[in-house]
């Protein structure tokens, strides 16, 4: 990537904001002849990442994005256990076909409730005990209905299925023709396997699914900097998780560097180690000298995150990138952006800037797929709640086991916002919907550039500055005035 003014625009401190991509010429026939794969380590058909906080990834989020060809990092502060059980669901989930939701006959509508608002698609499906489909129940069907009504009842019987072996032109054509806009899939004995969306049998003919080497369904899993670094990623490495993010809100510090080395001594190079966060040429060396294979970027900009408010400490989105990439490049290394993701092309200039992958945190939490429970506010509006890992609800869930006092003294440290509802948009209320539209920005971005690959893209890029006013004309401003 090089500056459009490099004698003036090396000299600033830039957010993603503050730049565009300047067009060039490109010699392609269109977008889809682009290649998004990273080039940080296998697996994935594009770069985006779910970030490893609480409210934003779980075990359906890591499904889906692996099934749609990115990667999701479970956090750090859940138990050992629960990500073994979560590894192994993804590890056993279909690679095309998303897990369904599915009941007996004699399951209530109260059971049905507290399941329907898991998928995006509002399909639950009753099954006999072969596990073969009878009926299947939508919201629709839980209007005015007593709370312990048995599903055989609520159930519709018009069933509109599909052959495993269906290929996704023929499922969206089947699906299109019925008027429904979700199936249930069948294996060849007739019993469930999963359910197609008309949408996702579009999406993934453009978004392949990330795999490991035995053609599992591939997750990433974020350990913290405390003694037990070593030992937990041991663990992680045992149950087969695809990468470790060691994470901690200032990566450049003396236990980071004493966790990554241990780390790297107890897992040696069985798979890629990733740490973070920082923001400087001298940080991102830090951590490669200490053993990280890919380096994680940017301290504060995160929409959950008051970093900046309550330290004055971090550095604008896009410059931090460009340093530390340009450092972890001549190592031999890469990195990820991490943070401050509201548009895709916040993501396409991370990776002009030189990132390998991007982490999305705020962007993937006002999903189905997201954790927590659908709320709804005052108006009938659906929500999440969403929280920052460093926010004072995260900081009482993680020191909960300490003695009271020194947990009341921890809670004063907090850098991160504990509350937020974060609302289920129409169009985006899933992860298909958010990642087709940030993969397609990018796809387009490339041809703009002229590059076909992620290595091309950062490599050709000309980055211009520009003032306020240009970046507000480049938004959409079409609305009728009355």
């Amino acid at each position: 990537m090089r500056f459009l003014h490099p004698d003036h625009d090396e000299q600033l401190e830039l957010s993603t904001d503050d730049v565009f991509l300047n067009p060039g010429y490109f010699d392609g026939s269109s977008r889809l002849d682009t290649d998004l794969a990273p080039p940080d380590f296998p697996g994935g058909s594009h770069p985006i990442v779910s970030a490893n906080m609480n409210a934003v990834t779980g075990k359906r989020m890591a499904e889906t994005m692996a099934r749609f060809g990115g990667l999701g990092v479970l956090p750090q502060d859940m138990a050992l256990d629960t990500v073994a059980r979560i590894v192994n669901h993804i590890h056993s989930a279909d690679s095309r076909f998303d897990t369904p939701l599915a009941v007996s006959p004699r399951a209530t509508l109260r059971d049905v409730q507290g399941i329907i608002r898991k998928r995006s698609h509002d399909l639950v499906v009753v099954v006999d005990d072969e596990r073969r489909p009878i009926g299947i129940v939508t919201q629709a069907d839980l209007r005015d209905r007593d709370q312990y009504v048995p599903a055989a009842r609520l159930m519709s019987q018009r069933l509109v299925t599909l052959p495993a072996t269906s290929s996704n032109r023929d499922a969206f054509l089947a699906m299109e023709q019925a008027r429904v806009k979700a199936a249930p899939v069948l294996d060849a004995d007739g019993r469930l396997r999963g359910v197609l969306t008309r949408n996702d049998a579009v999406r993934l003919e453009l978004l392949k699914p990330s795999l490991d080497a035995q053609g599992r369904l591939m997750v990433a899993a974020a350990i913290g900097i405390s003694a037990e670094a070593a030992a937990t990623a041991a663990r992680l490495v045992e149950l087969g998780v695809a990468a470790i993010v060691i994470d901690t809100a200032h990566g450049h510090q003396r236990r980071m560097l004493e966790a990554l080395r241990a780390v790297r001594a107890e897992i040696g190079d069985r798979v890629p180690l990733i740490a973070g966060n920082v923001c400087t040429a001298e940080g991102t060396r830090a951590l490669i000298d200490a053993g990280a294979d890919v380096v994680k970027v940017n301290v504060g900009p995160g929409a959950m995150c008051t970093t900046r408010m309550q330290t004055g400490a971090g550095r604008p989105t896009f410059t931090s990138v460009v340093a530390c990439a340009r450092e972890a490049r001549a190592l031999g290394k890469q990195v990820w952006a991490d943070g401050g993701v509201r548009h895709p092309r916040d993501v396409a200039l991370y990776l002009a800037a030189g990132a390998a992958r991007v982490m999305v945190g705020t962007a993937l939490a006002g999903t189905f797929e997201s954790p927590g429970d659908v709320k709804e506010d005052r108006e009938g509006h659906l929500y999440k709640e969403n929280y920052g890992m460093a926010s004072g609800r995260a900081v009482s869930d993680r020191t909960a086991d300490l003695d009271a006092f020194e947990a009341a003294k921890k809670g004063f440290f907090r850098e991160g916002i504990s509350s937020s509802r974060i609302y289920i948009r129409e169009g985006a209320e899933s992860v298909g919907a958010v990642l087709i539209d940030m993969i397609t920005g990018v796809q387009s971005a490339l041809t703009y550039v002229g590059a076909r690959t992620l290595a091309e893209f950062s490599e050709r890029a000309v980055v211009g500055v520009q003032t306020w006013a240009g970046y507000g004309e480049g938004t959409p401003h079409g609305a009728v005035r009355r």
